[in-house]
Parts: C-alpha cells; structure tokens; sequence
C-alpha cells in the first residue's frame, strides 16, 4: 500500500504562545481517552494550568459537528472535511489559542492528523488536500508533541465494542482500521521530530509511563535548549517563545518529579 503523505513537506505553522500542544492519535480503543485522563491528572496535581479537549466536539460549535458526522446520516466526502476544518478553527481560535497563550498546557484527543488519517484509510480525499486545509483553518498550528498509541486493530476493535454504542468510524470493517493504522503510523515515520509512538498493546500502566516520559523530554528540551525552543524537524516551532512565568515553573516541577520515575507506583 502507498501512502502519498510520506514526502509530505513540513508545514510553516505558527506558534501561539509560550504554552505546550499536545495530541493523542490512535484508531478507535486504542486508550486514548485513559492516558488522557491519567496525564491531564498528572499535570494538574502539579500546578500546572491544563486544558483537555477533543475534536470534533471540544466546543458547543464542535458538539453539533460530532453529532452530524459520527451519529447522523451519511456525509459526502467533502462535506465531510469541509465540517472537520470548520470544527477546527473554531476549536484553535476560542480554545486551544488562549490557552497557549496563557502558558497553559493542552491536551486533545484527535487533531489534524486524524483527517488526514481517516481519509486516506477511507480513500475518498487526497492527504496532501486535507491536511493542507487543516493548516489553513488552524493558521498553520501543529502541536508541539503528538503521541501516537498504536494497537493491533483486533486489540483496540475489542476495547472499542465494549462501549455502550459505536459510532459511524468505529462500525466500519476491519479492513478500514487496518489501513487506518498504516495510515497513522505513516504520518508518524514523515515526522519523527513531533511524533511519538507508544505501544498500546501494552499494560495501561507501562503506556502510562511511557507517555509521561515523552511529556517530561518535552519539558527539558524547551527548558533546556538554547533560546528556549523545543529542536523539530518540524519548521513549524523555529520561533517559540521562550518559557518563563510560573506556569514553566509548574513545568518544571512536574519534570523534575516524573523524569526517570515510573508512574502510578
């Protein structure tokens, strides 16, 4: 199978502030929603001014979008897409923006890379399209760190049919997941400098310590580096702004306090 999003060029994105973006990414049951939960509990316990959020869905805008797409009737393609991005700018001007702004932390379940996935698994979007109007909706705003739980499809389909009801995606054949894997995981191999990719097969405590060493490298490498910014092969953060202020200082803390300690022991 071919993916036509490995050569993608990196996008010129802006940064919002002295804040950190973080993203989960996964198909449907791979534990997204728990390790969101488990760091967000983290961080807060900490001090540090966290915002935990999802697309579609993380406004009210964002509530009536999610009904349509996932629980309404069937969507032509574009429309589709159209509807994401429409969610997504929404979402990064009232919410993710002034939260960065502030020097807060943000944590969403599912971003971009999402669209970019789900379409190129369903084969009814190029990825270079939909990803390009993501960019243009959220001005370019790629997150700092986007960590990828990847499961078996047959793994995560069993967690996901444990739920009281399956939406649209999540009904689809197991085809659609495992193509929806490779999708993900192609997206990760094109940007190693802002993905991670955490083994959700495991125990929810190892994928718990994992991510939370991930978020901790994070950390250091903004505090640490040289002008303060985190080093990427992603263009898209060459002019971070430096951290400071008693939100980094919680930051640093909860760094400190967590790197090289394993969680939840």
């Amino acid at each position: 199978m071919t993916h036509e999003h490995r050569d993608l060029p990196l996008a010129p994105g802006s940064q919002a502030g002295p804040g950190l973006f973080l993203s989960f990414e996964g198909g449907d049951g791979v534990g997204k929603t728990t390790q969101i939960h488990r760091l967000s509990g983290l961080l807060e316990a900490a001090g540090v001014d966290c915002l935990v959020t999802r697309e579609p869905g993380g406004t009210e805008l964002g509530a009536e979008i999610r009904r349509l797409l996932l629980h309404g009737g069937e969507v032509s393609a574009r429309a589709e897409a159209l509807l994401y991005a429409a969610d997504r700018a929404h979402h990064v001007q009232t919410r993710v923006r002034p939260a960065l702004a502030r020097g807060g932390v943000v944590i969403t379940d599912r971003y971009l890379d999402s669209s970019v996935a789900y379409q190129g698994a369903a084969r009814s979007l190029g990825s270079q399209e939909v990803r390009d109007l993501s960019l243009w909706a959220t001005q370019g705003l790629l997150p700092d760190l986007t960590i990828l739980l990847d499961a078996e499809p047959g793994i995560a389909a069993r967690r996901a049919g444990e739920r009281a009801a399956l939406d649209r995606l999540e009904r689809e054949p197991s085809s659609f997941h495992v193509a929806l894997r490779e999708e993900f995981l192609a997206l990760a191999a094109a940007e190693p400098g802002r993905f991670v990719v955490i083994d959700a097969d495991r125990g929810v405590e190892e994928v718990a310590e994992q991510v939370t060493a991930a978020v901790v490298r994070l950390i250091r490498s903004r505090t640490e580096s040289p002008g303060g910014h985190v080093p990427q092969a992603d263009a898209s953060h060459s002019q971070v702004p430096h951290p400071t202020g008693g939100a980094w200082a919680a930051l640093s803390a909860f760094a400190a306090t967590y790197g090289g300690r394993e969680v939840g022991r």
